[in-house]
């Protein structure tokens, strides 16, 4: 199949395949460090912490799907993404460590 008979330009498809991988993985990353940073910050029992920041990460990966595709191209819905996920990864690594020592 060739890319006339398709009627969309490779750029587009390769637009949509990066959104796409944004989502899934961008998505995942920033999911699971807000729950990890619920889990370590909220005041309450820790069963209870992790369990809140467990189900608050679903809604965190649904924001996340609609962050990539509302996004005017993939470049913002990637660092709208990974730049926060690593933001609070660096945050959660510090407050660890911190309790470790």
């Amino acid at each position: 199949m060739n890319s006339k008979a398709a009627g969309l330009p490779l750029s587009y498809r390769l637009a949509v395949t990066s959104r796409s991988l944004a989502a899934l993985l961008g998505g995942y990353l920033l999911a699971s460090m807000v729950s990890i940073a619920i889990t370590l910050f909220a005041p309450m029992a820790q069963v209870d912490a992790v369990l809140t920041g467990m189900m608050l990460s679903f809604l965190v990966y649904l924001l996340a799907f609609i962050w990539c595709f509302a996004c005017r191209s993939a470049w913002r819905a990637w660092l709208g993404l990974l730049l926060p996920g690593l933001a609070l990864g660096a945050i959660n690594a510090l407050a660890y460590w911190m309790k470790q020592g």
